[in-house]
């Protein structure tokens, strides 16, 4: 896999994954409003620069993985989905403050080990 290739599948799985985060901040303050306030939690969202802005970021990030399955074969691309659900939970815990337990930890860690495993068959 050339070094563009690497890069573009990091982009499109960074990217999913902030877009991501940024969805469920703006859903969580979307929630929050509609319940104090009332009203639709929808048009709330609709409203929301981190839905709107979230939207937009994964949709970039859906582009930038359908170039990325152009070039690299999908049994090398999609593990890297498995970094995708490392970030996230990585940023739930950090930017969220969302609780994890030692459950999530560990099955990350297999994750983890999982994508190079299959990285390092690449190799060979």
């Amino acid at each position: 896999m050339t070094l563009p290739s690497v890069l573009l599948l990091l982009f499109a799985v960074f990217s999913s994954a902030g877009g991501q985060i940024m969805l469920k901040h703006g859903m969580k303050g979307a929630a929050a409003a509609a319940g104090r306030d009332g009203g639709s939690v929808a048009l709330r969202a609709a409203g929301s620069p981190w839905v709107v802005f979230g939207l937009l970021v994964f949709a970039v990030s859906a582009l930038a993985w359908m170039t990325t399955l152009a070039k690299v074969p999908l049994s090398v691309a999609y593990p890297f989905n498995a970094l995708g659900y490392l970030l996230i939970v990585l940023a739930g815990a950090t930017v969220l403050h969302e609780r994890t337990s030692l459950w999530t930890w560990g099955g990350s860690l297999l994750v983890v080990v999982g994508l190079i495993t299959v990285m390092a068959g690449q190799q060979g």
